[in-house]
């Protein structure tokens, strides 16, 4: 399944939803399982980004559903990068390669 890297950034009204129901984050990952998505790993940031999660998804779509459907209520602004694993790249890599 595709692993996705979802940064956010909230708004003040998602801050202030976290600060009076912190558990709100667990709500929010059900409801990306919801969507077909899975919240493999959080973390929560210090500096520019508030929060990066790390998410597989069958597909792009998929992604992009989840990712604007939590843009749209307006608490919070996401950035979503697709990840792929250092292996998978490197099996890619050679395989395109001609043989010398």
């Amino acid at each position: 399944m595709p692993t996705f890297v979802m940064l956010s950034i909230l708004g003040p009204d998602g801050s202030a939803t976290l600060r009076e129901k912190p558990a709100r984050i667990r709500e929010v990952n059900a409801e990306v399982e919801s969507m077909g998505g899975r919240v493999v790993h959080q973390y929560a940031l210090l500096g520019q980004w508030d929060f990066l999660n790390i998410i597989e998804a069958p597909d792009e779509v998929t992604m992009a559903r989840i990712a604007t459907e939590l843009a749209s209520r307006g608490t919070l602004k996401t950035r979503t990068l697709v990840a792929i694993e250092v292996d998978d790249l490197i099996e890619k890599l050679e395989s395109g390669r001609a043989d010398d």
